[in-house]
């Protein structure tokens, strides 16, 4: 198959339309990708403490730049469950100015840039075009309708099919993962995530009322995943697609195997599939991560939008739980359940429950039944990211993507086997369906009194603070007093409510640094904090109305996946750095890029953390990806390294040594914007139909390649 040539990074800007919806995404993305959650009262009714407002206080107390970014979360005390303890102050980490985890001192003023990030930064933007830095360039890789698999189709706009789309590269990628098949680093598989469909934005003339027969099913497979193999070109350097006996495509109609203490539940159990164990389909794959063993982790997030009908459930008891999960009303936005049965909630209850969980596929083995994870729990997976203990054992971290719901992490009962064979990652496939589910309790150690949501920093000068992961269950075991182990793992929301779990800012995506150990997690927004009948301002979540976002990092107990303590404190809190209650990890605000709404997390091989965005309009500038480092001099020193097209937005951020790789979300999705009438015409420019696509972009020059080596 073809890859579209490099394209030049001048171009002409388009004029801007309005884009300002809830604060920042475009109504219609906000419709189509997660069903106008932000325009809805926010599932979570629990008293529990909120950990967002507090970072904002304690940044502002400071006023300083060399305040070391701590985020503390107030949590409720719980009585003491089975394997819990009790949360304590490490004095070696996240205590002050140069002592976060894996800070290495004060800010570095000498302007050297740290290993890893030597690039000019772009300036912030409104391009309808991937901008990329001064000596390096980009190719397009694979675009939606794009051929898959053999047989498929050149893509054409106006005549699609379903049959054809079941071949071709889904629409809106999001996860990206690079899995290498030898040592070269040339030949790879290629896996992405494709999260939901825009169908006003796929089909011309389409009614919403009532879409066709063959629209629902391009929709469906439009939706999962698509492996595709990828070769470095050794000339240009950049990625390119082509045909290989691992291309797979996987589909709202692909059969998944249910696995973990869950499967087999009589809440799991269907008309269609009466053993509970068997599921057609994956929808809204957001983040992901590629696993120790080489395969592939997918988040199912915001599956609650494809159902219908849930008004029609008179049993208090099980609306309240649909409700939990953001499902309610009437006919849903897509209308699948009139052409299938699974989605009409008032058919078919308990199908709602057979989402909302993390997915594996091993991309090794195109005929394998990829699985679904019971044991991770049940709600908004933003995605599943893992880490392997010194003891073998695997730790996998996950948020939940809702205004005040939770961060989790599973604890696996076997240890890894090495090497890479099938014999191994099979092995390794099953570490997932048995282990210890936990959900966080942040608590700050700033008196209440200095929280109050202003963004002012504490007495302390610093946002900071302890945990602890408080178990629900393991195996056939709950640790949820008036809850089963198999309602723990279906209903993992309402356990996180009982026991009294520290409510965030939309946890996204969560990432443990592979150089320090540390976890960094994405705290999107949420603009109901501070909001009447909402949860205030906590030593955590920093900011009433947030609407910008913040960073978090924080360490185990003694650098410890396993443990069930940890310290953790503030990197960044996210917007204009000239705005006093910004923060970047105590660098000087002056040097630093602008950002809002993070969203993916990804590290390069130095141990750099890269923040890719989801929020045009927030601040009047297209989404990015960004480069921060979290240790020495330089930490926090913020740096703009592309920007995507406008309306679009930047997911699934894959850094290795001398590449960067992007996938272009929902590019020309604007409010007023139309088939007929575009905001972008990229990837493919003249008079064309925005399409979601994969960018790879290299440097150039003497030097060779790499993405900030050069002069290092």
């Amino acid at each position: 198959m073809s890859t579209p040539p490099a394209e030049d990074r001048r171009v002409i800007p388009l004029p801007l339309l309005a884009t300002d919806h809830h604060g920042n995404r475009s109504s219609i993305t906000c419709r189509y990708r997660c069903g106008d959650a932000c325009g809805h009262e926010a599932p979570n009714t629990s008293s529990n403490p909120y950990f967002g407002d507090v970072v904002k206080q304690v940044m502002s107390r400071r006023g300083a730049l060399r305040a070391a970014a701590v985020v503390t979360i107030a949590g409720g005390a719980v009585g003491a469950l089975s394997g819990t303890a009790a949360a304590e102050t490490i004095a070696t980490q996240g205590r002050g100015p140069g002592h976060g985890p894996g800070q290495g001192g004060a800010p570095d003023r000498t302007g050297r840039p740290a290993p890893g990030t030597d690039y000019s930064p772009v300036a912030p933007n409104t391009e309808d075009a991937v901008v990329i830095p001064d000596g390096y360039r980009q190719n397009v890789v694979i675009r939606w309708g794009d051929a898959v698999l053999d047989g498929a189709p050149e893509f054409d706009f106006e005549n699609q099919t379903a049959a054809a789309q079941a071949r071709q590269f889904g629409y809106n990628c999001d996860f990206a993962g690079l899995i290498p098949l030898d040592g070269s680093g040339r030949r790879n598989l290629l896996v992405v995530n494709h999260e939901y469909t825009t169908e006003p934005f796929m089909f011309r003339g389409y009614d919403a009322e009532n879409p066709t027969r063959e629209q629902v099913e391009i929709a469906w497979a439009a939706h999962g995943l698509s492996v595709v193999f990828a070769e470095r070109d050794r000339h240009r350097g950049g990625l390119s697609t082509g045909p290989s006996r691992y291309n797979r495509r996987i589909t709202a109609t692909t059969e998944f195997e249910v696995r973990g203490p869950a499967a087999g539940s009589d809440l799991l159990k269907t008309a269609a599939d009466p053993t509970g164990t068997k599921v057609l389909g994956t929808l809204n794959n957001c983040a992901g991560s590629v696993t120790p063993w080489g395969t592939v982790l997918s988040g199912e997030e915001n599956f609650n939008q494809y159902f219908g009908n849930a008004e029609r459930i008179t049993d208090p008891d099980q609306a309240a739980k649909l409700a939990r999960y953001g499902i309610s009303g009437g006919a849903s936005e897509r209308r699948w359940e009139q052409f299938d049965p699974r989605f009409d909630v008032a058919q078919e209850l308990n199908e709602t429950h057979r989402f909302g969980w993390v997915v594996e596929i091993d991309p090794h083995d195109p005929d394998s039944t990829p699985v679904k994870h019971t044991a991770l729990g049940r709600f908004k997976h933003e995605g599943a990211a893992v880490r392997v203990a010194r003891d073998g054992r695997v730790v996998a971290y996950s948020g939940d993507d809702e205004r005040f719901d939770y961060i989790y992490k599973f604890v696996s009962k076997g240890r890894v086997k090495k090497g890479e064979s099938r014999h191994a990652r099979r092995h390794n496939m099953r570490l997932l369906d048995e282990g210890t589910l936990y959900v966080a309790r942040f608590t700050g150690d700033s008196p209440v009194e200095e929280i109050d949501g202003s963004g002012d920093l504490p007495s302390d000068g610093e946002f900071g603070g302890t945990g602890e992961w408080i178990p629900l269950a393991d195996g056939d075991r709950s640790f949820v007093p008036g809850m089963t182990a198999e309602e723990v793992y279906v209903y993992t929301r309402l356990a996180g409510d009982r026991v009294g779990a520290t409510k965030m800012d939309r946890p996204e995506d969560i990432e443990p640094n592979p150089v320090t150990g540390s976890v960094y997690a994405a705290l999107t927004n949420n603009t109901n904090r501070g909001a009447t009948g909402a949860a205030a301002a906590d030593e955590a979540n920093p900011r009433n109305d947030n609407k910008h976002g913040h960073v978090l990092e924080w360490t185990e107990h003694r650098n410890d996946p396993t443990a069930t303590r940890f310290t953790w404190n503030l990197l960044l809190v996210c917007g204009d750095p000239e705005s006093p209650d910004t923060y970047f990890g105590g660098f000087d605000k002056s040097q630093v890029s602008p950002i809002t709404s993070p969203d993916n997390v990804a590290f390069d091989p130095h141990g750099n953390l890269w923040i890719s965005t989801d929020s045009t309009g927030a601040l009047g500038i297209n989404d990015g990806l960004y480069s921060v480092p979290v240790q020495g001099r330089e930490r926090g020193h913020l740096k703009l390294f592309l920007t995507v097209p406008r309306g679009g937005e930047t997911c699934g951020p894959i850094i290795t040594e001398d590449l960067v790789t992007v996938c272009v979300q929902h590019p020309g999705e604007v409010d007023g914007a139309t088939v007929e009438n575009p905001a972008s015409n990229w990837p493919d420019r003249g008079d064309s139909q925005p399409r979601p696509s994969v960018v790879s972009v290299w440097r150039t020059g003497r030097g060779g390649r790499g993405v900030g080596r050069i002069g290092e």
